[in-house]
């Protein structure tokens, strides 16, 4: 982890460095919870940082899967490839959702709480149980940790278990009511889920 360090104070108390903002954090604004799952968003950006051009070539194949099996007959050249080019936008999306420099940094806590819930409006899929199940298995696995532990480890075996976020949510609705307007989410949800295992 490049931009994120965790250490612990002469006071014992937990601190954490950005060293892309210079801000500090301190135990009594940042959960070893919090710190964890901030590790976890670092974890994924590097994880498809460094697996972008197989995510950027799996999307083809995972894709002619999908519209195989979707029975989606009105699908010529043209319109498959205009797909490839929005799964392949989705993937920049994705990295750039992850990217510890990115725009959730910008907000103040009030206002990224909002800017979170208004994308939870707008997106097709429903990923509130999800986040509250990555939240809560950031918690159960942060209890266990030692302040002087390195969070990065934790973070990778925490995606492991939860996959990337809100890869679930996106799988489970496409399953449910499979549709066109969906498939690049789908597409590169599925190639991300991929890459963690």
């Amino acid at each position: 982890m490049e931009y994120l360090r965790v250490f612990v104070s002469k006071q014992d108390k937990i601190r954490a460095i950005d060293f892309g903002t210079a801000k500090v954090y301190g135990s009594e604004n940042m959960s070893r919870a919090n710190l964890l799952i901030k590790a976890y968003y670092e974890a994924l950006y590097e994880l498809l940082v460094a697996n972008r051009d197989f995510l950027v070539g799996r999307i083809e194949d995972v894709l002619a899967e999908e519209i195989e099996a979707g029975q989606y007959d009105d699908l010529d050249d043209e319109k498959f490839a205009a797909y490839v080019d929005a799964c392949r936008a989705f993937i920049d999306e994705r990295i750039e959702l992850y990217n510890p420099f990115g725009i959730q940094y910008l907000y103040s806590r009030e206002r990224a709480k909002e800017a979170f819930e208004m994308e939870l409006q707008l997106n097709w899929y429903d990923s509130r149980a999800e986040f509250h199940a990555l939240v809560e298995a950031a918690r159960i696995k942060a209890a266990s940790l030692a302040d002087e532990d390195d969070f990065e480890p934790h973070a990778k075996e925490l995606a492991k278990e939860v996959g990337a976020f809100p890869d679930k949510s996106i799988i489970s609705a496409y399953c449910e009511r499979p549709a066109l307007n969906k498939l690049p989410d789908y597409v590169v949800a599925k190639a991300i889920e991929e890459i963690i295992a």
